[in-house]
């Protein structure tokens, strides 16, 4: 069983599965990546075309890569990270698996411009 099949909500795009709860004033989603993307195309329209919701998270399995400002920051399997308002997610090894923590106020902006993103590369 993967994280995302405990999760009360479940989405399944193209490139990964979520599942979310709300907990209070957060959202946690549990995502597992079914192949490698760079978010890059996904996050423009976004100010500064990058996401400006801060997240909190820990990898359960796998890695990520993000570019916060002029750098890459990687995590792996059993780290616990912080994404600043500011960062894309650019790589990650297929069948990652995390969990994330996001202020419920700010992350539907965020997913709705990377939502309509999707679909216009879907149709495109």
């Amino acid at each position: 069983m993967t994280v995302h099949e405990t999760a009360l909500k479940s989405r399944t795009w193209a490139w990964y599965v979520t599942g979310s709860r709300e907990l209070h004033d957060y959202s946690v989603d549990f995502l597992t990546f079914r192949e490698d993307l760079d978010a890059t195309p996904l996050v423009k329209g976004l100010p500064g075309d990058q996401c400006q919701c801060p997240h909190w998270g820990y990898v359960l399995r796998g890695r990520l890569s993000y570019r916060v400002g002029d750098h890459d920051e990687v995590f792996e399997a059993g780290d616990a990270f912080y994404l600043p308002p500011g960062h894309i997610p650019v790589q990650n090894e297929p069948g990652s698996e995390f969990v994330q923590f996001s202020p419920t106020r700010q992350l539907p902006e965020t997913q709705a411009v990377m939502r309509s993103n999707m679909e216009a590369l879907r149709v495109g």
